[in-house]
């Protein structure tokens, strides 16, 4: 991703994130009673994990899950958010084969599940990459509201500027909130914990 590209990125998500989160605080607590709901985040997908695997919505279930989208070939907000993630599944403990957490591409292109397999071998082995074709993976980035878009660099590669966001969904793969990384592994371990 370009640096004068990336703040604004980075920007831009911070802000949509305050907006969503002080618009459902305002409608949670009744400020905002003539305003229809928000938009959902999240339905129905299937996609293939790195071992070649069927993983669909249905696999939420019964587990909290932590979804981050992004590349493979990310130089820097990728692996820093999966690092980040796999330090709070380290800091769970055994409580961490109680979560699902999955890294899902927004470069279907490049991400094979050979590539993916690859690639999350430096990272927690509680984290799932999830591939698929173009109009599978389109599909899951409209339901959650997922911004991305290819980016042509000037020696003829590309790379992919995306939102950075981690979703916590709930035991019922229903959306929670936008996952908080800024503090220590073990105060977010014991956030998770509390959707156990």
């Amino acid at each position: 991703m370009p640096r004068t590209t990336r703040p604004l990125v980075i920007f831009a998500a911070f802000a949509g994130s305050l907006a969503v989160g002080l618009f459902l605080m305002l409608w949670a607590i009744g400020g905002l009673r003539t305003v229809a709901a928000p938009a959902a985040i999240g339905g129905p997908f299937q996609l293939t994990d790195q071992s070649g695997q069927t993983i669909t919505d249905k696999n939420l279930q019964g587990k909290p899950t932590l979804i981050f989208f992004g590349f493979t070939h990310c130089p820097d907000i990728c692996p820093t958010s999966l690092f980040e993630i796999s330090e709070v599944l380290k800091a769970m403990g055994k409580d961490a084969d109680r979560v699902n957490a999955y890294f899902v591409s927004v470069d279907p292109e490049r991400d094979t599940a050979t590539a993916m397999k690859d690639y999350l071998s430096s990272f927690d082995p509680h984290l799932k990459g999830l591939t698929g074709d173009p109009a599978a993976i389109a599909k899951v980035l409209s339901s959650y509201r997922v911004y991305a878009k290819k980016v042509p660099l000037k020696d003829g590669d590309y790379t992919m500027d995306h939102t950075a966001l981690i979703y916590l969904m709930d035991r019922d793969g229903h959306f929670v909130a936008p996952f908080n990384l800024k503090r220590t592994p073990e105060e977010a371990a014991a956030d998770l914990k509390r959707y156990l």
